[in-house]
């Protein structure tokens, strides 16, 4: 392996608010890293809980920073952290997950090739009596151009990303006005100029729990379409217009499942698939979903 001297950089940005619980395990991971050249930008977005004095033990060490900044949201903090970060590569590790101790030796070769702007993996799980478990990818990954892919599925595990510094030089950083689905703005940006490569290997441990924001999912599909119909009208010039039919039927009819199986609706997510459906009329995803609400109507 290179010697630290000869390793490139890598800053990993830890947003956090009100994760003294988890934190502490977080920081661990990142510090015992078996890949030595990393800064640790942790960024407290105003936790009224015991984040600081649970993060007094690691500040001796040079390779953390720590940033107190007054509540502005996670997608303030996470900017936050890049604007100070250094390395020539930056990656994330949210404040109640954390990584394997390899995570970076294997994802960093894959940077070998001067395409590649983002290296994602596979992810594990753990719940919240700290149980390590597996699951099925709710998503097939993909590799190389993606933009078309990427349209309809935000694939890539948000915490299992590195991506150059290049990348948010000419594409920008999290767009603070999304407060949620701001990873698939940003991953989407990316992919227009960038090839994505994916490691199957699991290198990041997601944790579940009741009160985590991605169970909102009203929040999710709002942001969604929000995200889509921006992103269309900045780059529409650079999209496929098959590729974009697709994704618009997909959100609709998502949303519509969505709301029928998590809220027990049926006249709103059948309004749902019928958009999707008129879009993409040949598509069976949409004639399944629809037949699949009626039976449970019924």
């Amino acid at each position: 392996m290179p010697t630290i001297d000869e390793q490139p950089l890598v800053s990993v940005v830890v947003a956090s608010y009100n994760m003294a619980p988890y934190i502490c395990q977080t920081i661990h991971s990142l510090i015992n890293s078996s890949y030595h050249n990393i800064e640790i930008v942790v960024v407290d977005d105003g936790s009224t809980d015991d984040t600081r004095q649970k993060l007094a033990g690691f500040l001796d060490d040079q390779r953390v920073t720590y940033i107190f900044q007054e509540n502005s949201g996670q997608t303030r903090a996470k900017n936050r952290g890049i604007e100070v970060s250094k390395g020539a590569f930056i990656a994330f590790c949210d404040a109640d997950d954390y990584w394997v101790e390899d995570k970076l030796e294997r994802q960093l070769p894959l940077f070998d090739d001067q395409d590649v702007g983002v290296v994602y993996s596979e992810v594990s799980y753990i719940n919240s009596e700290g149980v390590i478990y597996e699951k099925e990818a709710p998503y097939q990954r993909y590799s190389g151009n993606i933009t078309n892919k990427l349209l309809v599925k935000n694939f890539v595990p948000f915490g299992t990303a590195i991506f150059r510094r290049e990348c948010i030089e000419t594409s920008g950083v999290f767009n603070e006005s999304y407060k949620m689905g701001i990873d698939w703005d940003l991953w989407l940006r990316f992919s227009l100029d960038w090839k994505f490569s994916f490691l199957p290997s699991k290198t990041y441990i997601y944790r579940e729990w009741e009160g985590q924001m991605s169970n909102n999912h009203r929040g999710r599909y709002e942001s969604a379409f929000i995200i889509l119909t921006n992103f269309e009208t900045e780059y529409g010039d650079r999209l496929n217009p098959d590729d974009l039919r697709l994704a618009w039927s997909d959100n609709y009819i998502s949303r519509g499942v969505m709301y029928a199986k998590k809220e027990g609706l049926w006249l709103g997510p059948i309004r749902d698939v019928l958009k999707g459906i008129a879009i993409r009329p040949l598509w069976p995803y949409g004639w399944k979903a629809l037949l699949k609400i009626l039976l449970r109507r019924l």
